[in-house]
């Protein structure tokens, strides 16, 4: 065998070897809370922050009133210093419900990101009575068992943070490039029984759409004073539960939630533009992972058209079978999570590159110092 065709077989052995591991976290080892739960006897606090969101909180409230099966449900809302009119949207919806507490949020002090402060100052105020804390974005709407549903599964878990991740709804080409990338990262990247057995705080994921935590361990944590300066606080809250002594896991939550992240190209291109540098930490690991991303997802399908240029018709086939390979694990992740699977994943080569793009954006801006999101400053 030639060099070139070696070389190409060892990347399809890679590639295999990856759709596989998704295949196997998807089939064998993703958590799915039960579609119809028992009723919850814990009093539970959902909590939900809101900054700006008066366009969009509504339907997310309404999921909140409708939930079923907790009789012990309590919410906390916080207006973090919004200037849209959102605590008075808040209160239309609300109405007098005795359920429902609304906070005004304070400034976050020195060394305080936006969203760690208010999802401190929620937990402060939520229920004395409550064992289980909900946080929710304003972007999710659940379904009327999600709460009962990953509660319940939180405890059958015995786990300390459980991170339901809720089916991301895609409209743009933009969200439909990238969206996708969330699970199938994870899925295909991490060993989810090894993350929830091992107590490796670098062996973590989370998504703060929709987290579930028993609140003892919370607090043992430190809960969100424990990561006050970190821009993917989510994260960095599954490790500090890690640290603590307690476990974390991921599960399918695309059957109690759906999310609409963001609207727009610019504002999906910021939201990930803030937080990317923050995922890989030294820009010089960022780019370890970015060459290998597009040598094994991005290489494939160049190599095909290079090799019939140039007339090498069984390096073609290994690297068209190699991008065969990648567009599987793509479809994998998608159907297992609720999300849209064809023809997207046929671009996944353009949403690996899509990807690096943004990562290299993240660290330049931030090198600039010219990192935000609404309205306040963050890295």
């Amino acid at each position: 065998m030639t060099g070139p065709v070696v070389a190409v077989l060892v990347l399809l052995v890679v590639l295999a070897a990856l759709t596989g591991h998704t295949l196997v976290n998807a089939t064998r080892w993703l958590r799915r809370p039960a579609d119809r739960p028992a009723v919850v006897d814990e009093p539970v606090a959902v909590l939900l922050p809101l900054r700006d969101e008066a366009d969009r909180v509504t339907p997310c409230l309404r999921a909140l009133l409708a939930q079923r099966g907790v009789p012990g449900l309590r919410i906390v809302v916080l207006d973090d210093g919004s200037g849209d009119g959102t605590a008075e949207v808040v209160r239309a919806v609300v109405g007098d419900d005795r359920r429902v507490t609304l906070l005004t949020g304070v400034a976050p002090p020195p060394g305080w990101l936006g969203k760690p402060h208010a999802c401190h100052q929620l937990a402060q105020h939520a229920d004395p009575a409550a064992t289980a804390l909900v946080f929710v974005d304003a972007d999710v709407v659940l379904a009327p068992d999600a709460v009962a549903a990953a509660v319940t599964e939180l405890r059958a878990a015995r786990v300390t943070l459980l991170s339901p991740y809720p089916r991301i709804l895609v409209a743009t080409a933009g969200d439909r490039l990238v969206q996708p990338l969330l699970q199938w990262l994870w899925l295909t990247f991490l060993p989810l029984r090894a993350m929830e057995r091992s107590p490796r705080p670098s062996l973590a994921a989370a998504g703060g759409q929709f987290l579930v935590v028993d609140r003892a361990g919370y607090h043992r944590a430190g809960g969100h004073a424990a990561v006050r300066d970190r821009v993917l606080e989510d994260i960095e809250l599954a490790r500090a539960v890690k640290r603590a002594g307690g476990r974390i896991a991921l599960a399918d939550g695309s059957r109690l939630a759906d999310c609409r992240m963001y609207d727009t190209w610019p504002q999906l291109r910021d939201g990930y533009t803030k937080s990317l540098w923050a995922s890989f930490g030294h820009p010089g690991a960022a780019a370890v992972v970015v060459a290998l991303l597009g040598l094994l997802y991005v290489a494939p399908p160049l190599l095909v058209v290079a090799a019939l240029l140039v007339g090498a018709p069984t390096v073609a086939a290994l690297a068209a079978a190699g991008y065969l390979l990648g567009v599987a694990g793509r479809m994998v992740s998608a159907r297992a999570t609720g999300g849209r699977w064809w023809p997207d994943a046929l671009a996944h080569p353009v949403s690996v590159v899509v990807l690096g793009w943004l990562t290299v954006r993240s660290y330049h801006l931030r090198k600039r110092r010219r990192l935000s999101w609404r309205g306040r400053p963050v890295g």
